[in-house]
């Protein structure tokens, strides 16, 4: 890609013990799913460099987990800070954990992420549809209620985590005003705004 300007955001996945969150991190990371993912226990930083091809542009995702300290949902404030995209995750076999989201994880990032923050609600564990207990209609609606986007994912078979991402990203451009698009009408406002400046300083000449 040509002229590719270099974009980084803060990602930060919230939601109860158990749910996936690394597991979507490591499958999205590394393409790797372990059956018996332990608790996180240290904190967990990665990123990865990826190609909007729709804008031209490549965006650094810098992804944080919570390091398993959302069983004590004691997060310190600094793991929100500067944080762009929030991606708020739920087991679909596990009501409550997607009632936390709705009562707690959303309004900790609304209150301690970025003013523009980008959310999305991720029902992990798709493969699990036999045992659902919350219905994509019912997230779906959730999410367009709060604004935040919407992805049904599964690390063990890895579907939707590329999506998500992507998808993710895109908006984050589109919400920053990022896009060549925006960029090029932000570029011909400023040379109008020149040429209007140039205009009133000649007639200024010629009185």
């Amino acid at each position: 890609m040509k002229n590719q300007d270099n974009i980084s955001c803060k990602v930060v996945l919230v939601g109860d013990t158990g749910v996936g969150k690394t597991s979507i991190i490591e499958r999205y990371i590394n393409n790797r799913y372990d059956e018996n993912q332990k608790t996180t226990l240290v904190s967990s930083y990665t990123f990865k460099k990826i190609d909007i091809k729709k804008y031209n542009k490549s965006v650094s995702l810098d992804i944080w987990d919570t390091a398993g300290q959302e069983v004590y949902r004691s997060l310190s404030k600094n793991f929100y800070l500067n944080a762009s995209i929030g991606i708020l995750v739920y087991d679909i076999s596990r009501k409550n954990s997607f009632e936390s989201i709705k009562d707690y994880w959303f309004e900790q990032l609304k209150t301690f992420g970025e003013e523009n923050m980008i959310f999305d609600i991720v029902g992990n564990k798709m493969d699990l549809y036999q045992n659902e207990e919350i219905s994509e209609k019912e997230a779906r609606e959730y999410a367009k209620s709060i604004g935040a986007g919407y992805h049904l994912v599964s690390c063990k078979q890895s579907v939707g985590i590329k999506d998500l991402f992507e998808d993710c990203a895109k908006k984050y451009l589109e919400t920053n005003k990022l896009t060549e698009k925006n960029q090029e009408k932000e570029n011909k406002n400023i040379s109008l705004s020149l040429d209007k400046n140039q205009t009133k300083v000649e007639k200024k000449k010629c009185c």
